[in-house]
Formats: structure tokens, C-alpha cells, sequence
């Protein structure tokens, strides 16, 4: 029994063994500890609660996948916030130490971590106004893709070839950013159709417009129209707008298909395409010789 009680306090005394002093604390292994546990446990339990949040508690509302997580991530960062101040406390840190703590590490951050506090900044700006959220289909600089996932210091995109693009949040608030779905995803392309001249235009009107009608990626409503876009160098230029929600994040499928409908449909039609025409005009020169020079006439 004495050397199981002498091993208790040679572990008692290891781990109240002063590490360093901050302020009025005297920081040990059991402070240590006792810290990491509770953080630990901390980002555990709030990962949770997120989680919660997004799929049990508010999926019964008629709030969306993305502003669900919006709202879940701003509480889970305010919990964090408030219950890594009271483990703290517990333990018994003087916050005013860590106060001065904090103001020193922040001319560092002044200098050397601008980009990332403004990222931060960015990213909570986001969660505010939303002006993207998980789902969007978004363009901004070269970058087009869906956004699958946005944290505080940047977003996650995914592109139509399944490459995932982390772009940082600051980009979203500095730079022009085209969002295909902010409110709803309707969106309407627009495809060019060039037929030759002496095409009968009410008629390829009305062959656009049965095969807009029978693809079932074309939304009936809004519906679809064509407009006669210009008269260009070799045919007529008509311009089918359609509307879709299918096909919002691959323009480029729907884009195939209907060409592919319309390319059969104008064949079965005797609708033609028209072919690029050039008028060559072979001018004479003045003062050239039409007849053969001296050299041919004298057979040398």
C-alpha cells in the first residue's frame, strides 16, 4: 500500500508541477490536460449540434440545405466562442492575461496575417448577407462549379469533372461573382441556329419550338421562344431561348441534345445549314501583258 501511495503522489506531483506563470496563474500538466480534454470534448459536442441543427431541428422548416448550414455553423462558432472563454475560467486563467496575449498577437496578425483575418472577416460577412450558399451554382473569375461547402476562411467548389477548387472567402466579397441560383434554379440559355437564306423563317420558328418542346430537360413554364437574331454573311441567325432547372450546373449537355434534335429534325425538314461563301474577284492590272513575252516568243 505505501508504494501504491507513493506512486499516486509522484503522479500528483507530476502533474502539478508548475509549467509557466500567466499573470496570477500558476500553469501546470493538470492544466494542460484538463484544457485539452474540454476543448477536445468542446469542437466534439458542437460538431454534434450541428449536425442537429441542420438535419433534425430545422429540416422540418422550410429553410433550405444552405442556409441550414449557414445558420448551424454561426452557432456552433458562437458556442465555441463562449464556452472556450468559460474552460478558461474553469481552469482558473486569468483572461487578463490572455487579453494582453491577444493585443500582442495581434501586431503580428497587423503584419503577417492579413489574409487570413480578412478571409475570417469575409467568411462571416458571407454567413450574414448570403450571397452564396451550399448548392449555388456560382462563376467567378475562371472558376464555375457548385458550392458544397463554406467555412469561415474559405469556400469549396466542385466542378462538372468532380475537381474541388478551395477559393478563399475574401475573393467573394472583393470580386464579381455570377451566382446561376441565388434565388431559384431557373436559369435560360441561349442557343444560335443559322439556316440559309430563302428558308421559309416562320418555319424554322416552328421546328425549334417542337424540339424545345420535346426535351424534358426544357421547362414548360416560363416557355420557350425564338427570336430571328440577324441576317449574316451566309444565312439567317435565329437565337432558341429556353428555360431549364435540370440542367443548370451542364449547359453543355443540354446544349448537345438539342443541337443533335435539331440537326435530325432540319434533315428530315430539308431545312439546310448554311455554308461559309466567298465572292473572289480577279482584277488585271494595268500596264500587264495578256500576250506571251519576249522569251516565250522567241522560244528561249
Amino acid at each position: 500500500m505505501d508504494a501504491f501511495h507513493s506512486f499516486v503522489d509522484s503522479v500528483a506531483d507530476l502533474f502539478g508541477f508548475p509549467l509557466f506563470t500567466m499573470g496570477q496563474t500558476h500553469v501546470t500538466v493538470w492544466t494542460i490536460v484538463y484544457l485539452l480534454v474540454l476543448i477536445f470534448l468542446l469542437f466534439y459536442l458542437t460538431a454534434k449540434l450541428n449536425k442537429l441543427l441542420v438535419y433534425r431541428v430545422m429540416a422540418k422548416s422550410n429553410i433550405d440545405l444552405g442556409e441550414r448550414v449557414a445558420v448551424a455553423s454561426f452557432v456552433r462558432y458562437l458556442v465555441l466562442t463562449v464556452g472556450f472563454i468559460i474552460i478558461l475560467q474553469s481552469a482558473g486563467i486569468d483572461l487578463t492575461s490572455i487579453t494582453v496575449l491577444v493585443g500582442a498577437l495581434g501586431v503580428g496578425i497587423g503584419f503577417g496575417l492579413q489574409t487570413i483575418v480578412n478571409n475570417l472577416v469575409s467568411g462571416f460577412i458571407i454567413f450574414i448577407e448570403r450571397p452564396i450558399k451550399v448548392g449555388d451554382r456560382i462563376e467567378i473569375a475562371d472558376v464555375v462549379g457548385n458550392v458544397v461547402d463554406i467555412s469561415m476562411r474559405a469556400t469549396q467548389i466542385r466542378t462538372n469533372d468532380n475537381i474541388s477548387i478551395i477559393v478563399p472567402n475574401s475573393e467573394f466579397i472583393s470580386s464579381t461573382v455570377i451566382n446561376w441560383s441565388h434565388s431559384d434554379r431557373n436559369v435560360r440559355f441561349n442557343f444560335h441556329v443559322a439556316v440559309a437564306y430563302g428558308t421559309d423563317a416562320e418555319f424554322v420558328r416552328e421546328q425549334l419550338m417542337e424540339v424545345a418542346a420535346d426535351e424534358i430537360g426544357v421547362l414548360v413554364e416560363p416557355r420557350p421562344d425564338v427570336l430571328l437574331h440577324e441576317y449574316a454573311d451566309s444565312g439567317i441567325v435565329f437565337n432558341l431561348r429556353v428555360w431549364t432547372r435540370e440542367y443548370t450546373d451542364r449547359p453543355g449537355v443540354l446544349q448537345s441534345k438539342l443541337y443533335y434534335a435539331i440537326q435530325k429534325r432540319f434533315r428530315e425538314s430539308g431545312i439546310v445549314f448554311p455554308f461559309p461563301q466567298r465572292d473572289v474577284y480577279i482584277k488585271e492590272m494595268p500596264g500587264t501583258m495578256s500576250g506571251p513575252t519576249e522569251d516565250e516568243s522567241s522560244g528561249n
